[in-house]
């Protein structure tokens, strides 16, 4: 099942678009926005919240890995 995730945009009076995601970690953050930031230009800079170092939760991948250690 697909995690909620939550974009924010602010645009500035000299059309400045800072986006910012919510509620992801991981590269999912990076992966979410892929799309949009294609459509709306070129991205000039890039900061990444504290959240993207943190490794997802991903309970499928972590019992695969238990069972290749049998």
């Amino acid at each position: 099942m697909a995690e909620y995730r939550k974009i924010e945009y602010r645009i500035a009076k000299d059309g400045k678009i800072t986006e910012r995601v919510l509620n992801a970690t991981g590269s999912s953050c990076t992966e979410t926005t892929k799309e949009i930031e294609k459509a709306l230009g070129k991205v000039e800079a890039l900061e990444l919240l504290p959240e993207y170092y943190t490794e997802p939760e991903n309970l499928t991948n972590t019992e695969t890995e238990y069972l290749k250690q049998w």
